[in-house]
């Protein structure tokens, strides 16, 4: 919608807003986080390259396999030790595809790979490692330089941070406590998962944007997990069940409620 031109065709808003269901909230609930509350994400493909050959002969080859997961490893220290402390940041790799056969050493592995930080001066720190990672440790490994690994950013799947603006926060929490009450209105700590709404508040967070969080859990499933220590079933899990009332109904009176603060003259 935004690449197609949005805010030419219709005015542009003086804010946006948004609600996210949550599977760790009891239905009935909202979250509130002012600041950061999601991350932005991005995902890096990673073509690693060798020299295949038969597996009874690795010393004539190049074993990609090996190579990568000695990526692999070496990519956790980004974050141990190339971030701030101060700063949150993720590196996951989540897919690892090579070979074909037991008895055959491949000459190529492919490592898929989710980022994750807050600030994008973190974002492209830990780009640049990544890239400088996987390149020195295929020069340690001996691959000709015309076989270095080939790290890909997939800008069509990389979204900005989500920051919900302090001061429309705190303005909407007023709201939705006045309507639903205290105990109902929770504050809850940034995550590090990823959703593009914070797209529409454009770079630098030019409109003042929110996205609080809609509790769908049902109170018994979160009893139980208190008392067991099991997670609850994720948002993206086939387990997720939430219990449509009040979770359909506390949605739209917070939205409506939110709405129609920010319209009055």
């Amino acid at each position: 919608m935004l690449d197609d031109g949005l805010y030419n065709q219709i005015p542009r808003p003086d804010y946006a807003l948004a609600l996210h269901d949550a599977s760790d909230l009891e239905a009935g609930t909202l979250g509130v986080t002012p600041g950061f509350a999601l991350a932005n994400a991005t995902k890096v493909e990673i073509t690693v390259r060798g020299i295949g050959g038969h597996g009874s002969r690795p010393e004539v080859t190049k074993d990609p396999i090996v190579l990568a997961s000695q990526i692999v490893l070496a990519l956790q220290t980004i974050v141990s030790r190339e971030v701030p402390p101060i700063d949150p940041a993720v590196v996951t790799v989540g897919s690892f595809h090579g070979g074909t056969r037991a008895n055959i050493i491949s000459d190529q592995v492919k490592l898929e790979l989710t980022i994750r930080s807050y600030k994008e001066e973190v974002r492209q720190k830990i780009l640049a490692s990544i890239d400088r990672i996987a390149k020195g440790t295929a020069i340690a490994a001996g691959v000709p330089s015309e076989l270095a690994p080939v790290v890909n950013v997939i800008d069509s799947e990389t979204t900005p941070a989500t920051y919900n603006n302090p001061a429309l926060t705190e303005r909407l929490s007023a709201v939705f406590i006045k309507l639903l009450g205290k105990e109902k209105v929770i504050s809850v700590p940034p995550v590090m998962g990823a959703e593009d709404f914070g797209r529409f508040a454009l770079e630098g967070n030019q409109i003042p944007a929110v996205m609080f969080w809609l509790g769908a859990a049902d109170p018994s499933v979160l009893d139980e997990s208190r008392r067991s220590g099991k997670p609850v079933p994720s948002l993206h899990s086939p387990l997720f069940a939430p219990v449509p009332e009040p979770t359909l109904r506390t949605g739209v009176k917070a939205m409506t409620a939110a709405v129609l603060e920010l319209m009055k003259k």
